[in-house]
């Protein structure tokens, strides 16, 4: 059984920041990261600004580590329009960066 916990905004930071990273040294666009999302009840939501700059908002209280890291990378692949073969190798990279590990290669 998965627990549900408050991801603190230092958690989600620190994992925004990896996974931005990891895309960013890939040569994807990275959205803005920020919580909450602005319509309620909602996990997670994916806007552009005025400027066409991408926004994904996730919701942390309530909900499981893992389901607030799913969002981050799938707010990155979203933004990216990636193919299925594409979207599944960058989502391997970018949960080993969310989780800490090292990525050796980011090229497929």
């Amino acid at each position: 059984m998965m627990t549900l916990v408050n991801v603190s905004s230092l958690d989600f930071a620190r994992t925004s920041r990896r996974v931005a990273a990891a895309a960013r040294s890939g040569g994807l666009a990275v959205p803005v990261f920020r919580s909450p999302p602005a319509t309620p009840g909602l996990d997670r939501t994916l806007k552009r600004r005025p400027d066409g700059s991408p926004v994904v908002a996730v919701r942390l209280g309530g909900r499981p580590e893992a389901a607030v890291c799913a969002d981050l990378i799938d707010g990155v692949l979203a933004v990216n329009r990636l193919d299925a073969t594409a979207a599944a190798h960058w989502r391997r990279v970018l949960w080993s960066a969310a989780v800490g590990h090292e990525v050796e290669r980011l090229a497929a």
